[in-house]
């Protein structure tokens, strides 16, 4: 294998999908580099499901390519699914097992699979080991689906929505396992709903709108994001006050001479990538495309 294909994980070059006249995913291009953590973001019916099955090796695309760690998945074998890790939106029953029992019976599915013991432990159940699936709470079941994702050392990581129902306590825990895992050189594509997810996870986002990615960067330079107007609100003469400029500091500045102390009610926000996001995709992008799921 070259040095460049070595370094890319996924590479995807004018990807279409259809079901019938439905095009799901419409002319995608795609590239992911080993080690990184890619997030593809997208309203429902956009594309990302469709995408992300094709790329897993479970659906066919109707045209384009796709390579993935070197192979194509459409044709590709056991060995090739061996290097990857899924964890799907939608949990399978496990119940009757332990959690010890399920990720000691997945790891004896790969040639060179993770301690299940370490794996129980980094993915925070060893204190459940000996409970069974049916028994866990959202949050540690999903936990278990990670657990089962990554007990094969996989070398791409598949993780779509993962945090989905989990409080904020909970959310917070697994993003700390998610980077744990960029650290090892894991290579992630994550597809979320949650764009603080995004932020914090991903080294590039992916925006995918009526079947095709519109833009793409790192979430804080996204759609021009660092270079945006920034929106200053304080409080002056009995009144609230708003000014939006490039040069929010030089306007503080301003202010700080006006007032003695602090400004009054002083907030500077610049555009999350929230903001980014939302105008990136427009009301014409919103309800997509209907996705079909397997």
């Amino acid at each position: 294998m070259t040095g460049t294909a070595a370094s890319t994980a996924v590479t995807v070059k004018g990807l279409r999908k259809a079901y019938g006249a439905l095009a799901a995913v419409d002319g995608l291009d795609l590239e992911v580099a080993a080690g990184e953590c890619v997030a593809l973001l997208g309203p429902n019916g956009a594309g990302k499901t469709t995408t992300t099955e094709i790329l897993e090796g479970f659906r066919r695309a109707d045209a384009g390519t796709v390579h993935v760690l070197g192979e194509d998945p459409a044709t590709a074998g056991r060995d090739w699914r061996a290097r990857l890790g899924i964890v799907l939106q939608t949990s399978r029953d496990l119940g009757d097992l332990t959690v010890r029992e399920a990720v000691t019976h997945f790891a004896s599915y790969f040639p060179t699979s993770r301690d299940p013991e370490e794996v129980i432990a980094v993915t925070g159940l060893t204190a459940k080991a000996g409970d069974r699936a049916g028994r866990l709470s959202g949050g540690q079941r999903r936990r278990l689906d990670v657990a089962l994702g990554i007990v094969g050392r996989p070398d791409l990581l598949f993780l779509d929505e993962p945090t989905t129902g989990f409080d904020p306590a909970a959310r917070r825990d697994f993003w700390g396992l998610i980077e744990t895992l960029k650290d090892d050189g894991t290579t992630i594509l994550l597809t979320t709903h949650y764009l603080d997810e995004a932020a914090r996870l991903a080294d590039r986002v992916a925006v995918i709108a009526a079947g095709r990615i519109i833009a793409e960067g790192p979430p804080a330079t996204l759609g021009g994001r660092d270079g945006a107007a920034a929106t200053v609100t304080w409080h002056e003469d009995g009144v609230d006050r708003t000014e939006t400029t490039v040069e929010p500091t030089a306007l503080v500045a301003r202010l700080a001479t006006r007032f003695a102390g602090e400004v009054p009610g002083l907030e500077v926000r610049r555009p999350d990538l929230e903001d980014v996001y939302l105008e990136l995709i427009g009301s014409d992008h919103r309800g997509g495309t209907e996705e079909v799921s397997a």
